[in-house]
């Protein structure tokens, strides 16, 4: 793989696609206009099952999601959300109208909300408050990045420590060239290890 190639997988790794969950065409283009200058792929779903489809087969850094829809309503989607090992650690910020209940914030956030904003939304708000989670997002899957590296290096490590230890128990310590070769690998993989 040449340097655009891995350049170009590491900003597709990067992606951190935000899911608009409203009934309303307008709602959604609403926060298409407020959040589309992210340049991050943005997932509508028009209903609680159709969010639940899309959150099967892709990773979201954020899901917005309206509480008043017909059907499953936000509620109801978001304790889904949370119950399903695959989705519950997806932040969920949920929006309603302001004629809302009050005790729906309080529900929102015992349901497993991570915010909760009132429509009409001040747009700059709205986007502070979903670039937090996207950067969030981005540590994360870097994190997995360097974790996931690491463990590979360190089972090489292993490989290397498992050859040298079959090898001294089979041959006399007098073969001390084979020796030195295992020893310069082990360092080869632990200098790649300390520039990582």
């Amino acid at each position: 793989m040449n340097a655009e190639q891995t350049a170009g997988t590491a900003a597709e790794e990067n992606r951190a696609a935000i899911l608009l969950v409203d009934d309303m065409e307008d709602n959604l283009l609403a926060l298409e206009a407020v959040l589309g200058s992210f340049n991050e792929p943005l997932v509508r779903a028009r209903s609680g099952e159709e969010a639940l489809k899309a959150l099967l087969k892709q990773r979201f850094a954020v899901v917005l999601l309206d509480i008043r829809m017909p059907g499953m309503d936000g509620f109801e989607t978001a304790a889904h959300i949370k119950r399903a090992d695959q989705t519950k650690d997806v932040p969920i910020i949920f929006l309603t109208g302001e004629d809302s209940d009050a005790g729906y914030a309080f529900r929102g956030y015992a349901t497993g909300a991570a915010d909760y904003l009132t429509k009409p939304f001040d747009p700059w708000v709205l986007r502070a408050k979903v670039s937090v989670f996207l950067d969030l997002h981005r540590k994360g899957r870097q994190l997995e990045r360097m974790l996931a590296r690491e463990r590979h290096q360190f089972e090489q490590l292993s490989a290397h420590l498992d050859e040298l230890d079959t090898h001294l128990s089979s041959h006399p310590v007098q073969d001390v060239f084979a020796l030195r070769r295992h020893v310069r690998r082990m360092e080869e993989t632990l200098r790649r290890m300390r520039s990582t």
